[in-house]
């Protein structure tokens, strides 16, 4: 049995491992292993990411290691990584003479490489992404899919671009092709552009994406990266324009990493188990035949008439025929979030009829077999779909507030997200996140559904003119 989600930390430790997400038993802290469940649910997962990108990207992979003199170059970008690189300093018994860092993420492996890619304007623009692993001493409280050091599923998408504005405008379509994937996910979010001293090492400006867990804390699931021309003029990547000139050309990066099957798990599960959208569920539906004597093989025979037909369809289904009694069954197939359960007993059968439910609901009902086509399947499906979606920005909806003092913020903290305003300085910033104890996320640029605020107000630190900022205390 599962701790109430209630108590959120254990709920998340349990599900973890007794759902087969990952194993926490390798031997090096932060390090974990894909059970073969959770690695089908984040191949589901990151099959829709990889749909929406090969849109306009072309799928590449670069090497994990990265030599120092690379890594050194863009001064602002390792000053903000330094304390979380990993180094190879040594080639079996032989000292290095350049020591070899494990990618945190691609930027100055890649760069080198678009210099010698990008020679004109017909060069551009430049779309790629990965999936890969990266590496970050995380000497924080690790935790599965959420806080690593390695990072074994990040997408990361790097762009290039003639001027400042075609990167901008790149940067609005990531902005969306995010919204897609999120929403595919019933993930509600918030978008919110991050204050100046939280911004990506290097960044023009950051541009994240963050949903509310269980218990009241944020969760990065996304950022977008404006990079203007400041890694080009660091690694001399240049392109010739139409008019003979020379130019640097503009970036943007964007990356998500499991963090979205984190939020997948925790934002939708319940004291039972997992509960998984229809399209990303490992297993989407479950036939369990009720065995009695005398009546085995006319259950079975519907039953596996039943599976076949299922299958035929396309629907990843599986048939639990198993000795275990049905209370048995009906736990471990909620417990992995199956989202639609068929019965089927002798009445039933006698009857050519099944009993469904839906893993959300568990309401069970009574229908013909023929019922079960597949237009009626993916129909049922969309609408447990929107009831997750709904369900879900409820939620997030409880956990924000607007606030107009400090007081009321301060009291508020570690329940969710507080709204309220700030000016631009970074002193009225930073004074709030001492006074509120917690961080400053940023500008909020759009809201989730049901949440409503003005955009603009008087900064609660200075009075003077501000926007909407998000505080709240983050994993």
């Amino acid at each position: 049995m599962l701790p109430p989600k209630s108590n959120f930390s254990e709920w998340y430790h349990e599900i973890i491992q007794h759902a087969q997400i990952m194993d926490i038993r390798y031997p090096v802290k932060g390090l974990y292993v894909w059970f073969p469940f959770g690695f089908k649910l984040r191949k589901l997962v990151y099959g829709k990411l990889r749909e929406i990108m090969d849109r306009e990207h072309d799928e590449v992979y670069f090497p994990a290691l990265i030599p120092e003199t690379e890594l050194g170059k863009e001064g602002q970008h390792i000053k903000g990584f330094e304390d979380e690189v990993y180094w190879i300093t040594h080639g079996g018994m032989d000292e290095l003479d350049v020591k070899l860092a494990l990618r945190p993420t691609s930027e100055t492996a890649m760069y080198p490489m678009f210099r010698l890619w990008i020679r004109s304007h017909a060069d551009l623009p430049l779309k790629v992404y990965q999936v890969v692993n990266v590496f970050r001493y995380e000497t924080k409280h690790t935790r599965p899919l959420i806080r690593l050091r390695e990072i074994t599923s990040f997408k990361e998408a790097h762009t290039a671009h003639r001027n400042y504005e075609e990167a901008e405008e790149n940067v609005k379509k990531a902005i969306s092709s995010y919204k897609e994937f999120y929403d595919s996910l019933a993930i509600p979010y918030f978008v919110i552009k991050r204050p100046e001293w939280d911004k990506f090492p290097g960044a023009d400006y950051t541009i994240a994406f963050d949903t509310i867990m269980p218990d009241g804390r944020t969760l990065q699931i996304g950022t977008v990266h404006h990079l203007a021309d400041n890694f080009a003029k660091t690694f001399d990547i240049k392109y010739e324009t139409p008019e003979g000139d020379h130019a640097y050309i503009h970036q943007t990066c964007y990356g998500i990493s499991e963090r979205c099957i984190a939020s997948l798990i925790s934002i939708h599960g319940d004291d039972v188990g997992l509960i998984l959208p229809f399209d990303f569920a490992p297993h989407q539906i479950v036939v369990i035949p009720i065995l009695y004597k005398g009546k085995e093989e006319l259950v079975m025979n519907v039953a596996n008439r039943v599976y076949d037909r299922l299958k035929s369809m396309g629907f990843r289904v599986v048939m639990d025929d198993s000795d275990d009694r049905p209370g048995a069954k009906y736990y471990r197939w909620e417990l992995f979030g199956v989202p639609l359960r068929i019965e089927i007993g002798p009445r039933e059968a006698e009857s050519n009829e099944a009993v469904i439910s839906f893993r959300d609901e568990k309401v069970k009902r009574k229908i013909s077999i023929e019922e079960l086509t597949e237009d009626s399947i993916k129909t049922w499906a969309e609408e447990m779909h929107e009831r997750l979606r709904r369900k879900a920005l409820d939620s997030l909806a409880e956990k924000t507030k607007l606030f107009e003092s400090i007081s009321e913020i301060k009291e508020w903290i570690g329940k969710g997200v507080a709204l309220t305003y700030l000016c631009s300085s970074t002193e009225c910033g930073e004074e709030l996140e001492s006074l509120a104890g917690a961080g400053v996320l940023g500008e909020v640029l759009e809201l989730p559904e049901g949440v409503e605020a003005e955009k603009d107000g008087s900064c609660v630190i200075c009075g003077r003119p501000g926007k909407l900022n998000a505080i709240a205390k983050s994993y």
